[in-house]
């Protein structure tokens, strides 16, 4: 069931990335589907299997993702899904290693002009659940603003409120500030870009930040209290470098980034690398 919530947004998400209507012009859209191999650094999936008894425990993986986004005279929109241990659909044969699962995540994020000015109205959804029956979405509404440049730089910060939903929490739970960024640039001849995506989590509610595993344990501190997200605090994030190789292939490499975030109360830190077909 969660997996066709999963799928009913995404299907959302790419009819209004594809679709434009008579009253909306259209300034630009981006259209690819992605190979990709994740690779957690050692440390990381030390810190993540050892901290806490092997909960949020993170494994090397490899994800397809079909991503989109386009540009109009109203605003803009952005969405993907990634599929991820696609090679694993069947996770009886791992429930060991919990890490290996089978997983889809999805986001889909619209900004809204207010007037002429920079301002936008914001709100995303990401959308995560797995082979195991586990499931969590993160929803952000707020305001976005547009900062363009004449040397290839463009900036979008955003501020919301956070509402997170899974199958131990449901409600408020603080709020999100972050930005998008990009920089297109020549090199020797050749289309480069970096680009970066970061979120801060704060004011995070207690029950966000762990769970009880034991019947004594009442909240936050209490004997049996297993931390996930840990502090009240965290941030999620990547920094890339691509490669437009052609107008139809794109190479890419990410420096993955999270702390207090992905269920591990520590520092994560992986190496992403792309192979995109664009449309």
């Amino acid at each position: 069931m969660k997996n066709v919530k999963t799928l009913t947004l995404i299907a959302a998400a790419v009819a209004a990335m594809t679709t434009g209507t008579v009253q909306a012009e259209q300034y630009y859209g981006f259209a690819n589907v992605s190979v990709n191999y994740l690779d957690w650094s050692d440390g990381t999936e030390d810190r993540s299997r050892d901290i806490q008894n092997g909960f949020g425990a993170k494994s090397d993986f490899v994800y397809i993702e079909v991503e989109g986004g386009a540009g109009y005279n109203w605003g803009d929109v952005y969405g993907f899904i990634d599929f991820e241990n696609p090679n694993n659909l069947n996770w009886s044969e791992d429930q060991d290693d919990p890490s290996k699962q089978f997983r889809i995540a999805a986001k889909g994020s619209v900004a809204v002009n207010m007037g002429e000015s920079n301002w936008n109205y914001y709100g995303h959804i990401y959308s995560l659940s797995d082979s195991s029956g586990f499931y969590e979405q993160n929803i952000v509404l707020g305001v976005s603003y547009d900062i363009n440049t004449d040397f290839g730089l463009w900036v979008k910060p955003f501020l919301g409120a956070h509402i997170l939903n899974n199958p131990n929490n449901a409600g408020f739970n603080g709020g999100m500030a972050g930005w998008v960024l990009g920089y297109n640039f020549k090199l020797a001849g050749q289309d480069f870009m970096v680009t970066n995506w970061n979120e801060i989590e704060f004011a995070r509610d207690d029950h966000a930040r762990g769970f009880c595993n034991s019947v004594t344990c009442t909240g936050l501190g209490d004997a049996g209290w297993q931390k996930t997200n840990g502090d009240s605090t965290g941030i999620n994030g990547a920094v890339a470098l691509w490669w437009n190789a052609t107008k139809d292939f794109t190479l890419g490499v990410q420096y993955r980034y999270a702390d207090q975030k992905l269920g591990t109360a520590a520092y994560q830190n992986a190496a992403i690398f792309t192979a995109k077909y664009n449309f």
